[in-house]
């Protein structure tokens, strides 16, 4: 509660400061004492007033006065299983009612883990520049720190800029083998630690096009799995490719054609990147890991008031590759697109299918269907039915529209412009349903 109140950008004056832009007019009476304010003169924002309106019960259900907003959670994943929690979400809102910064610590439960927490604090302090930090972990196993800042999102100047800096340690990831048929029955389990640091440099030629450098260094630990009930990666497949420490320098460089009218919240335009990129064990170019070249497109057409349809479409090749850990593979599957790395199929659990070349596409029709002022700012609620297609294949004359796998579904989208949007999508695929849930659109 006082982390809340201290955190609270309308901080009342003082009584000092309050005093001295008012002209002063004395009046003197017998009975006063000079030197001491009166009970009544007292602030009305006064520091002991709002902790005592905050500890009034009836404040926490009023959108109006509350501190922060409650927000259950409830997260069904088909790696994770169910956790249960409680979000205490604090927004801080400009003059304008758009949100500059949100606080999102949670405690939560999870079966396989235990209990835990995170704190979160996303920051947007003008549309052209975001950064957020998330640090957290449970008793066993799960532990993440995850940093991003980012400059230049509008390509109103020469130059744009992101920076990421992650540490991550996960017990929920699947192995079920290479190739599009690998089977549900040779499902495993492995911990993946990894650590990586990633820097883009964009040279904005206009509003349009941008030339794109992307630099990667990561470390990634393939451990043996910790989940009950299931079989360990090495146990089913040995000590294939990727398990065990590995190292992967990148290097991508990417043309980008961009005329959608919101960078995080489009209604229409498009975005289609091409890409091709060098990655190593180590060093520049020496030991070479993998070669890679693909495109990414999304396109957004208004269709009518409060209705878009979104699509999606990922292309991604990999001519050469030395020894290639299955990490480092294409891959499918969760609620995620990554330019040049996973790709959405919301009826299955990320990285559900791994091989060298992928393709993937997704159409999803966003309309909203309700709108409310709550918590000083504005709330838009979006249904948006989904379908997902995609496969994977090794061999480079591979019909990549063939033996598609597919989702469809459903999904719920908070939007408080002009920065935030958190969504629910729920997916149905050939294994069944999958939940997921997160921050900004899944492409």
């Amino acid at each position: 509660m006082l982390a809340s109140l201290l955190a609270s950008p309308s901080w009342p004056e003082s009584e000092s400061t309050a005093d001295a832009a008012q002209p002063q007019t004395q009046v003197q009476e017998p009975t006063a004492n000079p030197t001491t304010t009166p009970p009544s003169a007292a602030p009305a924002g006064w520091l002991g007033a709002d902790i005592k309106r905050w500890l009034t019960p009836a404040t926490w259900f009023n959108p109006a006065t509350a501190p922060f907003i409650p927000v259950p959670l409830i997260a069904v994943d088909p790696d994770s299983g169910t956790t249960l929690g409680l979000l205490p979400v604090r927004l801080q809102t400009d003059e304008n009612n758009d949100i500059r910064r949100i606080l999102a610590p949670d405690v939560l439960y999870n079966p396989y883990f235990g209990y835990g927490g995170h704190a979160r604090v996303y920051a947007y302090p003008s549309e052209d520049e975001q950064w957020s930090v998330v640090l957290g972990g449970n008793e066993r196993v799960q532990r993440v720190f995850d940093a991003e800042f980012q400059n230049g999102r509008l390509r109103a100047q020469r130059w744009s800029f992101t920076a990421s800096l992650v540490f991550n340690r996960d017990g929920t990831p699947r192995f079920f083998g290479i190739g599009n048929d690998s089977p549900a029955i040779a499902e495993t389990d492995y911990t993946e630690q990894q650590e990586w640091a990633q820097g883009q440099i964009g040279l904005n030629l206009n509003h349009t096009w941008q030339v794109l450098y992307t630099v990667r260094v990561r470390n990634v630990d393939v451990l043996p799995g910790t989940l009950a009930g299931i079989d360990s990666l090495e146990t089913r497949f040995g000590r294939i490719l990727g398990v065990g420490r590995g190292d992967e320098f990148l290097n991508r460089g990417s043309i980008v054609y961009d005329t959608r009218d919101d960078v995080t919240i489009p209604t229409k335009g498009m975005e289609w990147v091409a890409y091709g990129g060098m990655a190593s064990r180590r060093g520049v170019f020496n030991d070479s890991l993998y070669s890679e070249t693909g495109i990414d497109g999304r396109d957004f057409w208004p269709i009518a008031p409060q209705t878009v349809v979104a699509t999606h479409m990922s292309l991604r090749y990999m001519p050469d590759a030395h020894r290639l850990p299955f990490w480092a593979l294409s891959s499918l599957g969760g609620d995620e697109s990554q330019i040049g790395g996973d790709q959405p199929l919301r009826g299955f659990g990320p990285g559900r299918y791994y091989d060298r070349d992928a393709f993937s596409a997704s159409m999803e029709v966003r309309r909203t269907v309700w709108s409310l002022n709550t918590f000083s700012t504005h709330v838009d609620v979006e249904l948006a039915p989904f379908a997902d297609v995609g496969r994977v294949w090794s061999q480079a004359g591979t019909w990549p529209l063939a033996h598609l796998h597919s989702v469809g579904g459903l999904g719920f989208r908070g939007i408080a412009r002009p920065f935030v949007v958190g969504y629910v999508d729920v997916g149905y695929g050939s294994e069944g349903v999958a939940v997921f849930t997160g921050i900004n659109y899944p492409f």
